[in-house]
């Protein structure tokens, strides 16, 4: 049996006993999804806030996103120590987190506005709401059924 720690899952791997003439092996995997700590949620809506004033930018008119995206960033807070981007795919999220380029604010957003998980928008972006604000409860509630 092969267990396999991935963040903010876990991934198992069983293999069945196979007899020798029939070489063949089952793979389960079974995932659990771990939620960020309410701490770490309330640490990045505070930091997102705080950055779209800073910068200039607007949250998404769709608060999903927004939520989401947070929750993601409080995620890999969580089990990473950074707020990697949780837009992107990551060979190896450690490494990733260690280098920070795509720790958030991301390089592209810091050097020239450019958020690939459409948090920081540009109030010329078609997606731009007018807010640069977001509760604890919006979070919770566009996060719910997630």
């Amino acid at each position: 049996m092969t267990l396999q720690l991935q963040a903010p899952s876990f991934a198992a791997t069983i293999s069945s006993l196979a007899s020798p003439l029939n070489r063949s092996t089952r793979r389960f995997v079974i995932r659990a999804q771990v939620e960020p700590t309410e701490k770490s949620v309330e640490i990045m809506r505070k930091f997102s806030e705080q950055y779209a004033r800073k910068s200039g930018t607007y949250f998404c008119v769709d608060k999903g996103v927004t939520s989401v995206v947070i929750k993601g960033l409080a995620d890999h807070k969580d089990s990473l120590g950074a707020p990697l981007c949780p837009c992107r795919h990551y060979d190896d999220k450690q490494a990733e987190a260690g280098q920070g380029f795509w720790n958030c604010p991301c390089v592209p957003m810091r050097e020239r506005k450019e958020c690939h998980c459409m948090l920081f928008l540009t109030p010329e972006n078609d997606f731009a709401g007018k807010e640069q604000t977001i509760t604890l409860e919006e979070i919770r509630e566009s996060t719910a059924n997630m």
